[in-house]
């Protein structure tokens, strides 16, 4: 799928915040999220560690602390750029903070393709547009995009 240039340079901008995250021994996950201005309003890398959070998502936890400083009308007019595709937890947390529109780099079937059953990542292979379609509104998802720099995140990680 062909990006525009913004949607490009924020999703290259969590692809950056994932290998920062992996260089320190995190799972390289990150999300953005974005106003319609094209204003960075808050980002986040996994946070399984230091508790061993499986919930620790990035996109999960970032739509927790969007939820508590946005209401939905406004998050309905931002964008959440993530390394790779939300799980149906995430993508859950993404309809109920009231995002409107979600760019991603690696699909949850490629993670899973690259770190098969792993005990800190049993990949739940369930599009995230399936999760948005059981929804009353819609989200407009775009993705995957540049997924093989996407996939590069996870080399040697898993």
């Amino acid at each position: 799928m062909s990006l525009n240039e913004k949607d490009a340079k924020f999703l290259r901008q969590s692809f950056a915040l994932a290998d920062e995250a992996k260089q320190q021994g995190i799972h390289p996950f990150a999300a953005i999220l974005v106003d319609d201005q094209e204003n960075v309003l808050m980002s986040q890398v996994n946070g399984y560690l230091p508790d061993l959070d499986m919930t620790g998502h990035a996109e999960r936890i970032l739509m927790t602390r969007a939820s508590k400083a946005h209401r939905p009308d406004f998050l309905a007019k931002c964008t959440m750029y993530v390394s790779a595709e939300p799980c149906a937890m995430c993508a859950g947390s993404a309809y109920w903070a009231g995002l409107g529109r979600l760019v991603y780099g690696l699909s949850e079937a490629s993670l899973k393709e690259i770190t098969g059953n792993h005990p800190e990542n049993p990949t739940l292979d369930l599009p995230c547009r399936a999760v948005f379609d059981s929804g009353q509104r819609k989200v407009e998802v775009i993705g995957p995009c540049l997924e093989e720099e996407a996939a590069e995140l996870h080399k040697d990680f898993w």
